[in-house]
Order: C-alpha cells, then structure tokens, then sequence
C-alpha cells in the first residue's frame, strides 16, 4: 500500500500563497513517480516543490538531500528547513561545516554529493529525492560539470527536482534527464508573480532634472528612449567642463537615484555595482549626505541582530573590518553586500534587510545568486562589468538574474527593475537586452583527471564511455552535429545554385568584378590587388572631397568629413545629403573610392558638431559635381564585354551571393570539424595523459591512481602528483598550510603581486618543485589539446604561514592590504584542501601534519560559522 502524499491544503496554508498553476503541475508529476525540471522566474516559488518532495520523501520514511550552488544558499535552505522540519531531522554539509550529517533531510553543496557518489557512500542507501537547485549552472565553465556528474551518476531510484532559472531550452533539458535516468517533465512558468517593470534613468543637464521611462512600450523600445540616443553627446548651451564642452546626458549620480527612488517611494532596492570597492564608496558616500531611512525602534532592531551576528569576532578583528562604519550605515537603513566582506557582516545585512530595516543594499552581482532578498526596485549601474581582461555587456540571462530580486511578493504590486544612462551602451542596445527571452542552457562538461580516475575504479571502458555519452555536453553535440550537417548540405546546394547564376555568356564575370573592385572580402582573399586599389583611392581623400560611394545602404554622393589612419586601414568618416554619418574602410567598398567634387566646409572646423553638419549638407547639395562613371584608378580602359550583359546585375547579386554562402560555409565546416572531438574521445586523451604519468595501467588504477581518484580540486592531477612525489613530506604543521596555500590562492588585481616570501630555504625549495612539476604538466596537456590547469600561485604563503603560526586576523590583514572576506574564504578553501591531504597523503606522519595544519587554521574569524539559528 502505498505511503499517504504530503497535504496540499497544509502545505499551501504553510506557504501563505494558494499554489500557482505551474506549482501544482510539478507536484502532480511527482506524485507520479517522474522527476520533474522547473524553470521558472526568481520568487516564484519553485521551492514549494523541493519542499513537497521531500516532504513525500520522509513520510515513505526515506532520505532527501538538498543540493545548492554555494555555501552560503546551503547555509540559508538549512535554517529554512529546520524551521520546517525541526533541527533534530535536518543535517548539513558544506566542507566548512558539518551538522547533523545522518539526518533524513541533509542540505550540502552539489561538490559534496558528487564526492558522495564517487565514494559509494552508504548515505546513498535510503535515497529516495535528490534537489538540484540552479541547475542551470551546469553552464558554469568551472562548476558545471559537478551538475551533470550528479545527474548521471547518481542512482536510478532516486528522483530529481530540479530547480532552474527560466531557460529558453528547459525541455531540451528535461529530454536529456530523460535519457539519462528515465521519465522527467519539464514544467515551465515564465509569467512572474510580481509584474516587472523596467525602466531607464537619465540626468538631463539642460535642466540638472533625473527623467525616469519605461524601457519598453507595447512591446517595442520607448520611442523617446530611441531619442536619446541621438541627444546623447550634444552639449549643454553655455555649461563647460576642463575637457570642453559638457554632453546634455549624464549619468546620474548614486546618491541622486538614491534620492529618486525614495520620493518615487521605490525602497527598499539594492543597487547593483559591479565593483565592491565602489559599492563600499557609495554606501559611504550616502551615509555621508545625512540620508536617513530608519526611526528609533528600527535602530534598536538593528543593533540587535547585530550583536547577535558579530558576537563571535574579537574587538580587534571588528575594528579592522570597518564595524563602525559598517554598523553607522546599517544604521541609517544602509548596507554593502559583496565577496569582500566577511560572512558574519554578509549575514548580518541579509537579516536586516529581510527584516525590511535596512532600506537600500549596494551589491556586486553575487547577491544575485540563490539568497532570498527581493526588493521593491533594482538599479543596475552599468549594463557591462569587467571579466578580468576585458568589459563585456550582460547576458539576457545575467539581467534576468539581477532583475529577478525586484518585487516582493504579496507586498508589492509590482518590481521596478531600473537601468542607468551610460554613455557606452545606446538606448537601442538596453531595451534589446531587456526584452530578450533567449537563455539557452549550454553544457560545460567536459572530463576531468579526478572523473576519469573514477570511472577507472567504478567501471569497465565500454561502461565509462557510455556513461560519457550520456553526458548534456554529447546529447546537445549530437544534436549540433545533425543540425550543422544538414545546413552544410543546404548551403553547399545553394553555393551551387549562386555560382550558376553567376555565370555570364559575355564573358569573365570574376575578372570584371576584379577590375571594378567588386569583389568581396571572401573573393579579395583570391584576389588581393584590388583591395590595395581600394586602399589606395581612401588615403588620397581629404576633408571637402564630395565621392561617389558605392555602400549598400548609403550609395551616392557623401562629403569626407575626415580621413584617419587606423589599424585596419584608412578610414574615412562621410556625410551623406540626408545628414547620415558614414565611417568606411576598404572593407566596406566594393570598388576605388572616386572623387566628382570639392567643397569649402564650414569655418571653424568642427565635423562632430550638428550645426557644422547641417551647413555642410547643404553646401554638398548645392555643388556643382563631376559625372564621370569610370574610376579614376582604373588601368583598363576599355568597355569589359560582360558590361553588355542585360543581366549583369543580376550576375553580380548572385556573385556576392556566392561569396557570402563561402563564408557561411568555412564557418560550418570548421565548426563540423570541432564537434567530431566528442566527449568519449576527450575523455580518452585524458586516460592518455594518465597512463603517461603512472595513474592508469591498461585500464587498472595504480596506487597513485587511487588518490588522484579521491582528490576534488581544480588542480587534481598536480596536487596529486605533488603528494604522490613526497613534496608535502617533512614539513611542519604551519609550513604545511603555507605550501598547500598555493593551490588555493590566485592573484586577480592587474597589479603586480608582491615578491613571494617562504618560511625556509626548504619550502622554498619545494615550492620551486612544485613550479616545475606543474609546467610539465601543462605542456603535456597543451600537446594533448586538453584544457591546461590553472598555474599554483605563491602569493599567499606568507599570510597563511603567519596566520598558522597565530598571528592576528587584524595585523594581518592590515599589512596585507586584504579584504575580510577574501582572507576567510581563502582560508576556508585551504582547509578544504588540507582535510583531503589529511585523509589521502601516502605517509601517515604528512596526514597527521595536514589535519594538524587545519586545527591551526581553523580559528578566530576563519571559524565564526556563516549558519544562523532557525
């Protein structure tokens, strides 16, 4: 008979909200006996289906194990659940922490469930429900194969809820699933339950006013939106700046929309900046103007949870973290939430603003991951954030995950996403972002030294392979693969259908297209004098010139406004009569630029400005101009025969048809080419590698094998090789963790590291070793065409031998230059590490260090847990 279903009635009444149609359909599919995928918008409520889940899970008395990306996400759904279900029934493990682990209901990080899997724990045993929630991080470049590890390898008893943000392939997905571990429904709810509304915030310096407008209007970009676009860099009569002339668009200041928003009655909001330094600046900077948003019981509120949070941290470690600024800000309704602070802080501004006492947060976009905060409004400063060499725009899918915070549901009635005026990203460009729904999920799988090590130990090499093949990165490959082949066939038909009408009976269609510089840059490759001509016939221009212009979108006749030399060549910036400005290269010509004019531009020169423009077409319209259709560069004279084609245009069309469909068609094969690297023959390299180095013996795990196979690090292979070599022997305790610190630290300032310290002419000699054994490594994979691993930095030894020896949290950090929170996760991280060392370093004394070294660093603000009390 089977197990009485958890109550809906009750489970809603818990919930406060009736359950929303895509809810109910998730439930019905595991009542079912199928696992279900949900993707849905941030707040909507997915998580009443894990909670049903696993709810179902214990009342058939069996366990269920919650999954999240980070730890601070596991941290938050442990205390959830333990309001739910009580402390006693719900454990946690994350690598920092350990609660309860042989509860019915365990809440861990994704890592450690793959670990579980690998390890054949016994803790499988009464699985019945596995949550995977953001799934959709299975796209992650360097955490997204642990998803698809999960998924693969986890039991086929064991059902799934999958938790995703909306994606646009969610079915894809579900199909996938699938395949892989038997029947599973995509169930999809793209409707938010608070409306968003966006906008866009400009300062006008004609009037010094802020001017806020919906982004989108009857699902087109706002028309005065559009319009600023093209006012954007015209100055402000009679306003100067050192630099000249001011532009009429700003973009407003933090304390300005601050102020905005709360007239418009829009706090509480968190305010996104993509720099934790500048996050910091601006909550000081309001702090500092004297705005204010608490009254007297909210204050006292405050201090009270923050006595609570920072109880376990000494005075001198507050005193270096800023606590008196921290605590003078959360104060006044104001906090700071990034990566640099420690979790206690963190913490405690995630309380008060879920408590509603804290009414503006400013965040870096890590707070857009998983942690329950929604607001009211969002701003998004910048529309681009630095990706540690370059600045790139957002993804649709990274505004989504921003905006998914504005609108508290059953408060608000509606969420205001807000995104500031930049000078770098057009109106046009936001509002494309904005309205864009295309968030496909894409596979990040790929075989690492550890998965292969495991799936030696677990399986047969037919077993592993199709195991591999079943992987998400191979089903979409697959799918790829048919998809590019059947538009290689398409296009390579329709290559042939254009170079047939591209064929005339007067005569060499190509040598006529050379000669008048028609050809293509895919033709110009066979043929590159032409584009010499065409180079040429743009540096002999000047400023006044009036050419014909052979473009497809602006042909006729243009005024050089300017001629400048650039990397790819001359450059020339024209305007047409209908005051549309032009910038070409030989690139963008099909044949010599041919002058038929002159002109006296306006006095003074001023090609940028509107005013010099408009008197300039003028002037361009009332020249008087050569009609001379032959190009001056020309070297034939003569009337080509094909010239007599009644069809020539047609013949050319299909002409640069055919170059087009070339270049199509060099891209397809070359990705064609790509995807026969499939996965299993990754995978097959990688056991290559292996072999070479002494882990894997004609399918067998070697000793070294074996602990390659239980150690999870990015840098698996050479911390293995390291402890396999002895490297880590001999050392003390303190010593240790300094040496082990390389694999965990990595320096991301573009600054200069400092010069690295060592302990001892020991250590150092070892870290030399390490160096060397990790460029062999590297080269070896390089040549295997493997992804190369990331190189050991030894930036951190010193602060990490110091703080195992006992020095302070505060001196260090002080003469470090290090942010709280870069300092705890390090740390964190590197007993992490040592714990793995501790239980797999081949000589009994190195483990006995290991575990030592993590009792030393194991202390102080290092170990002030980031889990609140249900």
């Amino acid at each position: 008979m089977a197990s009485p279903r958890p109550d809906r009635d009750r489970l809603t009444q818990h919930h406060v909200f009736p359950l929303d149609v895509f809810q109910v359909q998730a439930l019905d599919v595991l009542d079912d006996g199928r696992s279900v995928l949900v993707a849905a918008p941030t707040g909507s409520g997915k998580t009443v289906v894990a909670e049903y889940g696993i709810a179902a899970a214990l009342a058939d008395g069996r366990r269920a194990f919650y999954t999240a990306p980070i730890k601070a996400l596991s941290n938050q759904k442990y205390v959830d659940l333990c309001r739910v279900h009580g402390t006693d029934r719900v454990g946690l493990l994350t690598g920092d922490n350990s609660i309860n682990g042989d509860a019915p209901v365990v809440v861990m990080t994704t890592e450690v469930l793959r670990n579980m899997i690998y390890a054949q724990s016994s803790a499988l045993d009464r699985l019945a429900l596995v949550v995977l929630d953001e799934v959709h991080f299975l796209q992650d470049t360097y955490r997204g194969p642990v998803w698809e590890e999960v998924i693969i390898h986890l039991p086929s008893s064991v059902r799934l809820v999958c938790l995703s943000a909306t994606v646009s392939n969610a079915h894809e997905v579900a199909q996938w699933i699938s395949t892989v571990r038997g029947p599973t429904t995509a169930v999809v709810e793209t409707r938010r339950p608070v409306e968003l509304h966006s906008r866009f915030l400009v300062e006008d310096r004609a009037t010094d006013l802020l001017q806020m407008m919906p982004v989108i209007i009857d699902g087109q970009p706002n028309p005065a939106g559009l319009r600023l676009d093209a006012v954007g860099s015209r100055p402000v009569a009679g306003k100067k700046s050192r630099g000249g002339t001011r532009r009429r668009l700003a973009t407003p200041s933090r304390l300005d929309v601050v102020e905005h928003l709360d007239a418009e009655r829009l706090l509480p909001a968190i305010y996104f900046i993509f720099s934790r330094h500048q996050c910091d600046e601006a909550a000081r900077g309001v702090l500092t103007a004297g705005m204010r948003f608490t009254n007297l019981a909210e204050r006292e509120r405050i201090n009270d949870i923050v006595s609570e949070r920072l109880a376990g941290l000494d005075a001198s470690d507050l005193a270096v973290l800023g606590d008196a600024q921290f605590i003078a800000q959360l104060e006044a309704g104001i906090g700071v939430h990034h990566a640099g602070m420690v979790p206690a802080f963190k913490e405690t501004v995630e309380r008060c603003f879920a408590e509603g006492l804290v009414k503006v947060v400013f965040a870096t976009e890590t707070l857009a991951v998983g942690i329950n905060m929604p607001a009211r409004a969002v701003v998004i400063e910048k529309l681009t954030k630095y990706t540690g060499d370059h600045h790139a725009l957002l993804t649709p899918a990274e505004i989504t995950q921003l905006t998914g915070r504005a609108g508290r549901r059953g408060i608000d009635r509606q969420g205001t996403a807000v995104v500031l005026w930049s000078p770098f990203v057009s109106f046009e460009r936001v509002a494309g972002l904005v309205a864009s729904r295309s968030f496909r999920l894409t596979s990040a799988f790929r075989p690492t030294y550890n998965m292969a090590a495991n799936l030696v130990r677990t399986c047969t090499k037919s077993e592993a392979h199709r195991l591999l093949d079943l992987s998400f990165a191979q089903f979409q490959a697959d799918r790829d693969v048919v998809e590019v082949q059947a538009r290689l066939e398409r296009q390579e038909a329709a290559l042939a259908a254009a170079g047939a009408e591209a064929v005339s009976p007067y005569g060499d269609l190509q040598d006529f297209r050379r000669r008048r510089g028609l050809l293509s840059d895919t033709a110009r490759r066979r043929d590159r004098g032409a584009r010499v001509d065409v180079e040429q016939s743009l540096d002999h221009l000047r400023p006044g010139d009036v050419v014909e212009l052979d473009h497809p979108r602006h042909g006729g006749r243009a005024l050089v406004l300017t001629s400048a030399h650039r990397s790819e060549g001359v450059r020339v910036t024209l305007l047409t009569p209908r005051r549309q400005i032009v910038n070409v290269t030989a690139a963008d010509l099909g044949q010599p630029m041919r002058t038929i004019g002159h002109v006296d531009l306006p006095h003074p020169y001023a090609p940028h400005r509107p005013q010099f423009q408009l008197e300039a077409s003028r002037r361009l319209a009332r020249a008087r101009l050569r009609t001379s259709r032959r190009s001056p560069g020309s070297s034939d004279e003569s009337r080509h025969p094909v010239e007599d084609d009644p069809d020539l245009q047609h013949r050319l069309s299909a002409a640069q048809r055919a170059d087009r469909i070339e270049r199509e068609l060099r891209e397809l094969r070359r990705r064609s080419a790509a995807q026969e690297r499939t996965v299993a023959r990754r995978f097959d390299d990688v056991i290559a590698l292996l072999n070479r180095w002494g882990y894997v013996d004609d399918w067998t795990l070697t000793e070294a094998g074996d602990v390659l196979a239980r150690t999870f690090h990015e840098s698996d292979l050479l911390l293995a090789e390291v402890t396999r070599r002895g490297l880590l022997d001999d050392l003390d305790a303190a010593a240790t963790a300094a040496l082990v610190s390389v694999f965990v630290y990595e320096h991301r300032s573009p600054d200069t590291p400092p010069a690295p310290w060592f302990p001892s002419k020991k250590v150092q000699r070892r870290w030399d070793d390490i160096q060397a054994l990790s460029a062999q490594i590297a080269l070896d994979e390089e040549r295997s065409g493997l992804t190369v691993h990331r190189s050991p930095d030894p930036t951190f030894v010193a602060v990490a031998y110091a703080w195992a020896s006992g020095d302070g949290f505060a001196e260090l950090v002080e003469q470090e230059e290090l942010t709280g929170g870069d300092f705890v996760r390090t740390m964190r991280q590197l007993i992490d590490v040592l714990g793995q060392l501790s239980q797999i370093a081949p000589l009994h004394s190195t483990r006995q260090r290991c575990g030592e070294a993590v009792d030393l660093v194991r202390r102080g603000v290092v170990a002030a847990t980031d889990v609140g009390g249900p």
